[in-house]
C-alpha cells in the first residue's frame, strides 16, 4: 500500500494541532480526532491515499436531552436522514436518494443506480433460504423492533450488516457493520460497531445516523432515549483530510442541538418531514474529497 506522509511529516503536523478549546461543551469527536493525530500510526490503505490510523476506540453520547449532531462544523443532515429513511426501505438503488438531491452514494454505483446487497438489504431482507422456502429472508430491523417491545432484557438485539456470503456483491462493503439495542429503566440506548472509520467525512454522518435511528426505535417502542455508545475499529484520518481536521479542531464547540420528531404509524412509515432539529448553531462547513 502507498504511504503518503513520512514520520518526519507527521511529527511537524503533530506540532500543528491546536489547543483543545476551553469550554464546559462535551467534545468526544474531536477529542478522538485528536487523540488519533497525536497516537496514531501512518498505515496504507485500499484507496492508495494514506491515514493516521488507531485501533479499538469508543466514545459515548447522551440523548436524553440533545442530539449529537456535531457544531465544529456544519454536518448535511439532510442527507444523513434521507440515507437512514432509504437503509430503512430495504433499497439498493441510488435513484431515490438522487431524486431527493442526495448524492452521497454516487460514487459507488453503477450505471443503473444499483449497489449490490448492501445495508438496507441486509437490514430487511437477510437472505434466510431454507428447503420449503429457498427464497426466505428476515427482517431484522421488525424483528430487533419487536424485542425491544416484548423482550426488553434480552441481549439479542442486535442487527448486522456484515454478510460473509454477499460482500463481495456488495460496491462498498459495510463500514458499520453491527449495532445493539439495550434496555434499562425505561430507556433505549444503542451501541454500533464501526469496522472502517474515516473521522472527517464518515464518522459526524454515522453518529447522527444511528442516533436518530436511537430516538425514532424508542419512540416506536414507548420509551425514552438513553445513550448512543460508538466503538470504533481502524479509526483513521485521511492523508488529505489533515488540513481540514486541523482547521477543525481550533473552533470552539457549540452545545448539540434537539431533535424533535412526529411520530409515524410505524418505524418504516417515517419521512424527512418529521424531523426538525431545534437550536442548530454550528460553523460553517469544510469541504474535502472523498476516498473512493
Amino acid at each position: 500500500m502507498k504511504r503518503m506522509l513520512t514520520p518526519e511529516q507527521l511529527e511537524g503536523i503533530r506540532a500543528r494541532i491546536p489547543a483543545r478549546p476551553e469550554t464546559d461543551v462535551p467534545m468526544p469527536y474531536e477529542d478522538l480526532v485528536r487523540r488519533i493525530l497525536t497516537q496514531g500510526t501512518l498505515k496504507g490503505d485500499r484507496t492508495g491515499t494514506g491515514t493516521i490510523s488507531l485501533f479499538g476506540q469508543q466514545m459515548r453520547f447522551d440523548l436524553k436531552d440533545s442530539f449529537p449532531l456535531l457544531t465544529t462544523k456544519r454536518v448535511f443532515f439532510k442527507g444523513i436522514a434521507y440515507e437512514l429513511l432509504w437503509f430503512l426501505q430495504g433499497s439498493s438503488n441510488v435513484r431515490w436518494l438522487q431524486e431527493h438531491n442526495v448524492h452521497i452514494w454516487d460514487e459507488w454505483a453503477d450505471s443503473d443506480g444499483n449497489l449490490g446487497p448492501v445495508y438496507g438489504v441486509q437490514w430487511r431482507s437477510w437472505p434466510a433460504p431454507t428447503p420449503d422456502d429457498p427464497h426466505r429472508t428476515v427482517d431484522q430491523i421488525a424483528n430487533v423492533l419487536n424485542l425491544i417491545k416484548t423482550k426488553p432484557d434480552s441481549r439479542r438485539m442486535i442487527v448486522t450488516a456484515w454478510n460473509p456470503a454477499e460482500v463481495d456483491q456488495m460496491a462498498l462493503p459495510p463500514c458499520h457493520a453491527l449495532f445493539q439495542f439495550y434496555v434499562a429503566d425505561g430507556r433505549l440506548s444503542c451501541q454500533l460497531y464501526q469496522r472502517s472509520c474515516d473521522m472527517f467525512l464518515g464518522v459526524p454522518f454515522n453518529i447522527a445516523s444511528y442516533s436518530l435511528l436511537t430516538l425514532m426505535m424508542a419512540q416506536q417502542a414507548g420509551l425514552e432515549p438513553g445513550e448512543f455508545v460508538w466503538t470504533g475499529g481502524d479509526c483513521h484520518v485521511y492523508d488529505n483530510h489533515i488540513e481540514q481536521v486541523l482547521e477543525q479542531l481550533s473552533r470552539k464547540p457549540y452545545p448539540y442541538p434537539q431533535m424533535r420528531i412526529h411520530k409515524a404509524d410505524s418505524i418504516f412509515d417515517y419521512a424527512y418531514e418529521d424531523f426538525e432539529i431545534v437550536g442548530y448553531q454550528c460553523h460553517p462547513a469544510i469541504k474535502a474529497p472523498v476516498a473512493v
